[in-house]
């Protein structure tokens, strides 16, 4: 998770409501890595280290780190999964100081504009027969995120928000595919999309305030009332767009997937 002055400050409980849903996808990534008994493990970009929690299940012999650059992240991450190392890291600026059999990672580099440049220093970290894998959003151009940049862009808000809200920076599951495999890497990538099943009033916007709606309610945290005054026409907006139905509101995501290894 990244903060800088045009990202968000985080919230790890507000992430934590909707754990279950947000953390299937990275449950179907490990489903694909080829690994039995890795024994060194980078997570990038743990946040509160709900999915860090997964990879210390499946291979309670590994040595584990979990790398972020949120503060709020790393302590409930630290408060909330022994015998994993959490540590403060820029993936902007990150490169393996070690080898490691598994660099994974799970809706983060949406948030780290330019990932796929560092893709070269981060394999060189991979130790033979090591795995690069993760899993970022796809939904950039859905009603959830389009509604978004539209109000930050209206003429209500342009004035505190324009420019703030960019879409995130993550590439197709061919473009991933190309980029890895000009490593030397045999890659498999695909996309599925989910639907949610989201409970409780205005679920969708109460989704967005854990992990999309943080830039916008950090540049507005010192107003009380603009926050309320916005989250009121954003929820409006979505709920015409996600309207309730008799099972809940359905919300689809698209994940984007990738897990690349030495052939």
């Amino acid at each position: 998770m990244t903060t800088t002055a045009a990202t968000p400050a985080w919230d790890p409980e507000q992430y934590l409501r909707h754990s279950g849903p947000r953390s299937r996808p990275f449950h179907d990534l490990l489903a694909r890595v080829p690994l039995r008994d890795p024994a060194r493990i980078v997570d990038l970009g743990c946040g509160p280290g709900n999915v860090t929690a997964l990879l210390a299940e499946r291979w309670p012999g590994a040595r584990i780190t979990g790398l972020d650059n949120s503060e709020a992240m790393l302590r409930k991450a630290r408060a909330g999964v022994p015998g994993v190392a959490f540590a403060h890291a820029d993936l902007r600026r990150w490169a393996p100081e070690e080898m490691y059999d598994l660099i994974v990672s799970s809706a983060t580099f949406q948030w780290v504009r330019g990932h796929a440049e560092s893709f070269p220093r981060w394999v060189e970290g991979l130790a033979p027969g090591g795995v690069f894998a993760f899993t970022v959003p796809g939904n950039f151009d859905a009603p959830s995120h389009v509604l978004l940049h539209e109000l930050c862009e209206s003429e209500a808000w342009r004035g505190r928000l324009g420019g703030l809200y960019r879409p995130g920076c993550v590439l197709s599951p061919a473009e991933y595919l190309e980029r890895l495999a000009g490593l030397g890497l045999a890659v498999d990538a695909w996309e599925t999309t989910y639907v949610h099943v989201l409970e409780g009033e205005d679920a969708v916007l109460d989704w967005t305030k854990g992990t999309t709606l943080r830039p916008v309610l950090t540049a507005l945290a010192d107003d009380a009332e603009a926050t309320s005054r916005f989250l009121s026409e954003y929820a409006a907006l979505l709920r015409e767009a996600y309207p309730p139905g008799p099972h809940g509101t359905l919300f689809p995501f698209r994940r984007i997937f990738t897990v690349a290894h030495h052939g």
